[in-house]
């Protein structure tokens, strides 16, 4: 649910059976067993697999199937006539490396974390599915690990994006036997740099309030990232308050602001102990953000749409689990409605949208959680 309702592409949750059973992961839980729904569960390790077991039959007849059901475009040349079947299979490549591409560049923008982005983890179809120990960002530390058992940063919040290409290389190895040279593979693969930063630049454009990207732009986007990381200020309310940082504090509208909980020029510099740092950047934004538009309220407005006042933060889903342990559901309903609309404010729903409690610190996941 809150993944969708980020837009980010994702297997979508059915039901959620549970068990009197006793099971022992970090603690001794019941069972559980969540049945998601997706248009298919076909991951890069299942390429693997076939070419594994130099089976190049049932890797064509998997190959067939994904791009006869879901990329029917791969079996044609940009020209619009019939593509050769190596040429299909490099075109499905090619389709595979945007999809994934696309959806790093999302969870990075929302301060996503997988957890274990091995390649059975990742689907062909460029949506997010196993959803173990994963989490959003609270103060933001680019070294991130969202999963204790995690102990060497492997798939930290800034590593994400290397470890997909990573995996499309292995994917391309699987599907290295049915074509007859690997270098029409290696030419796709050097695409994802280019593909993920196109993506990226564009998401981050649009967050903090400018018009286009601009090559120029990357400097002062740094400066942010350095910014947030060294302050460990919040992901979420940083970029979510700076569409209120142009109001004046004390203006009927800053107070307005305030009592909405959305943050203004001084709430945003609340999010940091270095408030002369801060100040000094979010001058250089203002002046690069007036460009373009044809008013504050105008960029406010595209900035509220695309930065969320609502996450699924690891303290909200904590407080929804005990809940529902002790048999009242309610907040679990509760949570569903707020996340489904994490864009817009919401009546009575303040408590979600606060920075996380000083006992949210201890909360850790795993592949058991």
């Amino acid at each position: 649910v809150a993944m969708h309702g980020l837009g980010s592409p994702t297997t979508h949750a059915l039901a959620l059976i549970r068990a009197q059973d006793p099971v022992r992961r970090e603690t001794l839980e019941r069972a559980a067993v969540v049945t998601r729904v997706a248009p298919n569960f076909i991951r890069f390790g299942h390429f693997q697999h076939w070419a594994s077991k130099d089976d190049t039959e049932a890797l064509q007849v998997l190959t067939d199937y994904v791009v006869d059901h879901w990329y029917p475009d791969c079996r044609l040349n940009q020209d619009g006539s019939a593509a050769s079947n190596d040429a299909v299979v490099v075109n499905l490549l090619r389709a595979v490396l945007k999809r994934t591409a696309t959806l790093m560049a999302q969870w990075q923008a929302v301060g996503f974390m997988h957890g274990v982005m091995n390649t059975d983890n990742l689907s062909i179809l460029g949506i997010t599915i196993d959803y173990g120990p994963y989490g959003f960002m609270d103060g933001f530390d680019a070294n991130h690990i969202c999963n204790h058992t995690d102990t060497t940063g492997r798939y930290a919040w800034n590593v994400q994006p290397a470890v997909a290409h990573w995996n499309l290389y292995r994917l391309a190895e699987a599907l290295r036997p049915l074509v007859p040279s690997q270098e029409p593979l290696r030419a796709v693969l050097d695409e994802f740099e280019a593909c993920f930063t196109r993506e990226f630049s564009a998401l981050m454009a649009a967050k903090v309030g400018w018009r286009d990207w601009r090559e120029s732009d990357q400097p002062l986007l740094d400066e942010f990232w350095q910014l947030l990381h060294t302050q460990r200020a919040d992901f979420t309310h940083a970029f979510r308050r700076l569409a209120w940082a142009h109001l004046a504090p004390g203006s009927s509208e800053a107070d307005e602001a305030a009592l909405q909980g959305m943050g203004y020029r001084g709430h945003f510099l609340d999010l940091f102990y270095d408030t002369v740092s801060a100040e000094s950047w979010l001058r250089a934004w203002q002046e690069r953000a007036a460009h373009g538009w044809a008013s504050a309220h105008e960029r406010q407005s595209a900035m509220l749409a695309v930065n969320p006042l609502y996450v699924l933060r690891n303290h909200l889903a904590e407080g929804a689990i005990r809940a529902a342990d002790d048999g009242d559901h309610t907040e679990v309903a509760r949570l569903f409605q707020v996340l489904r609309n994490p864009f817009q404010l919401q009546a009575d729903a303040q408590a979600y949208a606060e920075l996380p409690p000083e006992w949210a610190r201890s909360l850790a996941v795993s592949c058991s959680s």
